[in-house]
């Protein structure tokens, strides 16, 4: 009897949806899809055997039917889009600290200028041990729920509990939190007289301030004329911040980019100023992690012929992303659009809708497999995607990514598995602090710029044993092949995580990019005129 009563209400529903649609439609489109979902939802409340979370099948049925479009159409709950958009707001309200959770242990590497911590006296070094009076330390606590604590509203107060190298008590601070700027231009400095470096890690809000700020700061006080930026692993961003980087650097009038959507008119981004910066030397370093807006601007300085692009080929992500806020904080991120260069190349990689998940996500494994990041040699473009730059008509490649102009390997002559599995562990940044937690006062006594660090620190024979001995208490043992291999490379990385904690983050980046053949090339081929003028001719 249920059995029936079942398929009549069934029936019903059906023979209900089809009397609501005109005979003529019927016969052409009998079941539509908008219709589909109507009936199987009622289907659900009516007959599934157990209580229904409405909200979480919602929004499964959100994400599932985001998936099948394209790789970068995804939807966002309300937490996380509050994670996604601090990064790019540039602001968030906390205590102001920069940290590593090691050891199950919160490790102060800095506090931010001005910022709540340091007003009340937290030191890079202390240790936080207890925030309200739970306990953080030792209690494999994620890093995510650690931030959560520490994170809150402006005004709003937490206790902490910080061990202090040295004192024998824990010291109790009472915070009032504020909002942290959150800067994306990472690093700055004079990398040779004469050419400043810059190191952008995302387009944000406020990039464009620290841009202009940074440039005017080694234009005055160093005598900057000519550029170097790092777009090194730089996922990108905010498209109009990528547009008001490109403007500082091109004439007016300038193309910039363009994009072109099926359901969404055409629309071109031109240089509506006389950039502040248009006759020096520019050099941009990608690699194939750099996506987005970062390939935004480095199309739009290759394609002016503005600037020698150095690395290996971008990532491909040439996707105009638009925001839909729904009214509950959540969040649609759907693609509206593509985005192509001045030259007209598609930044986008290929991707097919039935599989881009797995072979889209393999795209950056595929091409080390090929060899395409160990040589130029391996990367082939057809014929039909070539283009010709604007001004002296030189052949570039669409079909995904920028291909840089001067192409770099990717160096891997330094790995081994001992390094590996140190870097997996951990351990050279554990050293590190360890170390500077130890001699800090005398560090500083010794070496009061970053100039005179860079110039004389070295890591010893024995900070190298003791280094080594510390990956062998975590059962990482050290062989000679790998010490021989991993050493050196592995010295000039404590040397620079040191420099950090002992400075700031410019001065990681000072030590680091020794280490990085795209650094190396792109400061080459700007300091020496011959090199970049056989790429850009005047």
């Amino acid at each position: 009897m249920l059995k029936k009563k079942s398929i009549l209400l069934l029936g019903c529903l059906l023979i209900m949806l089809r009397a609501s649609i005109p005979l003529a439609a019927q016969e052409t489109a009998k079941f539509t899809p908008d219709q589909k979902i109507r009936v199987v939802e009622q289907i659900i409340e009516r007959f599934y055997a157990d209580s229904l979370d409405a909200d979480h099948m919602v929004e499964e049925g959100i994400k599932a039917m985001l998936k099948t479009l394209d790789p970068h159409s995804q939807y966002s709950d309300p937490e996380a889009t509050k994670a996604l958009t601090e990064p790019l707001e540039g602001n968030f309200s906390g205590i102001g600290i920069q940290f590593n959770m090691l050891t199950d242990t919160l490790y102060v590497i800095a506090t931010v200028a001005g910022g709540p911590s340091e007003k009340v006296g937290i030191l890079a070094g202390d240790r936080i041990l207890m925030v309200n009076d739970t306990l953080i330390a030792g209690v494999k606590k994620p890093n995510a729920d650690v931030i959560r604590m520490l994170r809150g509203p402006k005004g709003s107060t937490v206790d902490v509990k910080v061990k202090r190298a040295g004192e024998p008590q824990l010291i109790d601070f009472h915070i009032t939190r504020d909002d942290i700027p959150i800067n994306s231009v990472d690093a700055y400095y004079m990398a040779a007289p004469g050419v400043g470096y810059i190191r952008i890690s995302r387009f944000a809000e406020t990039t464009l301030r620290e841009m202009v700020d940074a440039l005017n700061d080694m234009r005055k006080h160093h005598g900057m004329r000519d550029l170097i930026i790092d777009l090194e692993d730089n996922g990108g961003g905010y498209l109009n911040a990528a547009i008001e980087l490109a403007n500082l650097f091109l004439p007016k009038g300038a193309p910039i980019v363009s994009t072109r959507g099926l359901r969404q008119p055409p629309m071109e981004f031109d240089n509506e100023v006389e950039g502040q910066l248009t006759d020096n030397r520019i050099v941009v370093m990608v690699n194939q992690y750099s996506a987005s807006a970062s390939e935004i601007l480095a199309g739009a300085l290759q394609d002016n012929d503005r600037g020698v692009v150095v690395g290996r080929r971008t990532f491909g992500k040439g996707l105009v992303q638009r925001p839909f806020p729904l009214p509950d904080g959540s969040m649609v991120r759907l693609t509206t659009a593509h985005y192509y260069t001045p030259a007209g190349r598609s930044i986008q990689k290929p991707y097919k809708r039935d599989d881009f998940n797995d072979d889209y996500s393999r795209d950056i494994i595929d091409r080390f497999n090929s060899g395409e990041l160990m040589s130029a040699d391996s990367i082939h473009f057809a014929d039909s995607l070539k283009v010709n730059t604007l001004r002296l008509k030189r052949p570039v490649y669409g079909g995904g990514g920028i291909m840089p102009d001067r192409f770099v390997p990717l160096d891997t002559a330094f790995y081994s598995p001992w390094y590996r599995d140190m870097v997996a562990r951990g351990i050279l940044n554990r050293y590190a602090q360890s170390y500077i937690d130890a001699n800090r006062r005398q560090l500083k006594k010794q070496y009061p710029s970053v100039e005179r660090f860079i110039e004389r620190f070295e890591v010893t024979d024995d900070m190298m044993a003791d280094l080594t001995a510390l990956g062998t208490e975590q059962k990482i043992e050290a062989d000679e092949e790998g010490i021989a291999t991993s050493g050196p490379y592995m010295r000039e990385i404590v040397k620079a995580l040191i420099a950090r904690d002992l400075f700031d983050q410019s001065a990681y980046y000072r030590v680091s990019n020794r280490l990085d053949p795209v650094y190396v090339e792109a400061l080459r081929i700007i300091t020496d005129p011959e090199a970049y003028s056989a790429i850009l001719p005047d």
